[in-house]
């Protein structure tokens, strides 16, 4: 297959109580599954094959690959930047000065990223993304869109970070109709480092 899905670096259970293991299982061996399978069925026999992930997304796409490119790199991307929770967990280094030069602060970006999640209508996603002049950005987008595409559904040009769904998939066994509470949960398991390690390639 042209693209795979990499193994989550933890246990299904490793995020509770913030996201627990039963839609840990559901959104990643579902949904994300079948966005990864639907994606190289559309991409099968086309010149997208031999493409990165990254260049379909930036180009012209039918909406079998917009809709399944965007599900499969979105939720590689959320995947790779959760670990186990923590108090008092927020970023370091670089990354933190960034996010205090461009952003306003740790609160000031955590107050913006939970207001873009919170009032997504419907289905879509929150972002942190670095923006071609190098600074840090957020915003969301419906649906399974994103920054890296060419076009007007998400309100900023970017190259996304860390990413947060807000599909019902994402919290609704544990969380219900209780998106804010799932978005304050979700602070305690981003990988900071990792989110870190994607700013320094991003700039």
């Amino acid at each position: 297959m042209a693209f795979e899905m990499p193994a989550l670096p933890y246990a299904l259970d490793a995020l509770e109580p913030a996201i627990d293991a039963k839609t840990m299982e559901i959104h990643s061996q579902k949904h994300w599954a079948a966005y990864t399978s639907k994606l190289n069925a559309a991409v099968e026999g086309t010149p997208d094959a031999d493409k990165s992930i990254e260049e379909i997304l930036a180009g012209d796409m039918s909406p079998a690959v917009r809709n399944n490119g965007g599900g499969y790199y979105n939720h590689r991307l959320f995947f790779s930047t959760l670990k186990a929770p923590s108090e008092g967990n927020a970023p370091t280094g670089d990354l933190a000065a960034a996010i205090e030069s461009d952003l306003g602060g740790f609160d000031a970006f955590k107050e913006s990223f939970s207001n873009a999640a919170a009032t997504r209508f419907g289905s879509g996603w929150a972002w942190l993304g670095v923006l071609p002049d190098g600074k840090l950005c957020v915003c969301s987008s419906p649906n399974q869109d994103n920054p890296l595409m060419n076009v007007d559904t998400c309100d900023c040009g970017c190259v996304p970070i860390l990413g947060l769904d807000v599909w019902e998939h994402a919290y609704y066994l544990n969380y219900q109709n209780r998106r804010p509470d799932y978005i304050e949960a979700f602070f305690s398991v981003i990988d900071w480092d990792k989110v870190a390690e994607l700013y320094a390639a991003a700039k």
